[in-house]
């Protein structure tokens, strides 16, 4: 079969490029392994809720609807949102598709599935850069008698033993997780690494207010001095709550949360860890300072210094005065270890040479190294907030010039 473009993947990514390719009359089509949103639907755990606030989901001809914009929706509710996205726009989408190929050809692209396959002048790749959690290579020498989780398969408190729980990273899932799990009764270590700080609430408003008002969250790939750097670092600690809490590594030490280095290694069944947690907790608080100090002054540049809060720092991180630097495996302190250390995508079925030696796809802003490819969903694509389902929209109305603009190129040399 043909069509003139091929999205893979019925998140809010692909879907927000099918509805530009609608717009420009350009026939695609949106192949999606299971079902839309299958991500949302499957791979979450069951209290969490979005981290950007309701008013920001919007998508190419869509904004939020909503009786709560400073609210933050439940992962069945972002569900519900994206199918009826589809929905709305028509998108031709074809579910329980999943991809095992995609080649160059002379026309364009080859894309198998397990249903058929379709030639293509233009591929999007939109299966999300969030597929498979990253799990460090010493998870190996974790003991037979500790059970090991990631963000993606644990659910709930009530699945997990009595016993303490170890939280490896200290980034968005580590810290909510580990707030819910030390909420439950059971003790919570967490081993923390390099993180971002963020509070939920600066001078009465939500951070991504600031953030987006600011133009933190729309500063372009093309303006930072290290986008590889930029695209690698780690999601700030936020959740979504209907108190609008912090979660913070002081939040977490107030309700007994122990907090230990990076885990460096675990030798003869003994987790080894860093102790480097006080400097990275000190470079934490510098980085969120400059954040306060960057929105202060756009503050006082606009006009809003006198119709909101005035401005007011947060306590520094308080991190333990000798904070142990081994864990015993064995003894049952720790009945369980969940790895928070981050997510890669899964590229296994892109036989077109557009990866580095880390698996990750070589594009500028989303234009793929390879003509007529293009991908959307990724950290830092074109602007700060790309992962974001607003960041989705941003980047989508771009790249669908970027791709409309190649077939009018194609066009003209065949004519």
């Amino acid at each position: 079969m043909r069509t003139t473009t091929v999205v893979i993947g019925a998140g809010h990514g692909g879907l927000a490029m099918s509805r530009c390719l609608s717009d420009r009359s350009i026939d695609h089509v949106v192949l999606e392994r299971s079902e839309v949103a299958n991500s949302w639907r499957t791979e979450r755990w069951d209290s969490l809720r979005l981290l950007t606030p309701n008013w920001q989901c919007r998508l190419p001809g869509s904004d939020y609807q909503g009786d709560d914009p400073d609210g933050f929706m439940t992962m069945a509710e972002v569900v519900e949102v994206i199918a009826d996205y589809a929905k709305e726009i028509g998108a031709p989408v074809r579910t329980g598709t999943t991809v095992t190929s995609v080649r160059r050809i002379d026309s364009g692209y080859r894309v198998t599935t397990d249903q058929d396959e379709w030639h293509c002048a233009t591929v999007v790749l939109a299966a999300g850069a969030f597929n498979v959690p990253r799990v460090p290579v010493v998870a190996g020498a974790v003991p037979t008698s500790v059970r090991t989780l990631t963000p993606m398969t644990y659910r709930n408190p009530d699945e997990l033993d009595q016993g303490g729980v170890l939280v490896v990273g200290a980034s968005a899932s580590g810290v909510q997780i580990a707030h819910e799990i030390q909420r439950s009764g059971r003790p919570v270590t967490l081993a923390v690494g390099e993180h971002v700080r963020g509070p939920r609430v600066y001078r009465g408003r939500d951070i991504h207010w600031w953030m987006e008002a600011a133009g933190v969250l729309d500063e372009r790939y093309d303006e930072v001095d290290d986008i590889a750097r930029a695209r690698r670092v780690p999601s700030m600690q936020l959740a979504g709550s209907p108190d609008r809490a912090t979660f913070d590594l002081n939040a977490l030490t107030g309700i007994g949360v122990e907090l230990v280095g990076r885990l460096a290694g675990i030798r003869d069944n003994l987790a080894q860890l860093s102790g480097s947690l006080r400097n990275k907790c000190e470079l934490a608080d510098l980085k969120l300072g400059r954040l306060l100090d960057a929105i202060d002054e756009w503050a006082t540049a606009t006009g809003l210094d006198d119709s909101v809060l005035r401005p007011h720092r947060f306590e520094p991180t308080v991190v333990p005065e000798t904070p142990r630097l081994g864990l015993d495996l064995t003894n049952g302190t720790v009945q369980t270890i969940i790895w928070a250390t981050g997510f890669r995508p899964d590229y296994s079925w892109l036989d077109v040479d557009v990866l580095d030696p880390k698996g990750m796809v070589r594009h500028d802003g989303g234009v793929v190294d390879s003509p007529g490819m293009y991908m959307i969903g990724a950290p830092f694509l074109r602007r700060r907030k790309s992962s974001f389902i607003d960041g989705a929209r941003a980047d989508a109305q771009e790249l669908i010039v970027e791709l409309s603009d190649f077939l009018d190129r194609q066009a003209s040399t065949r004519g």
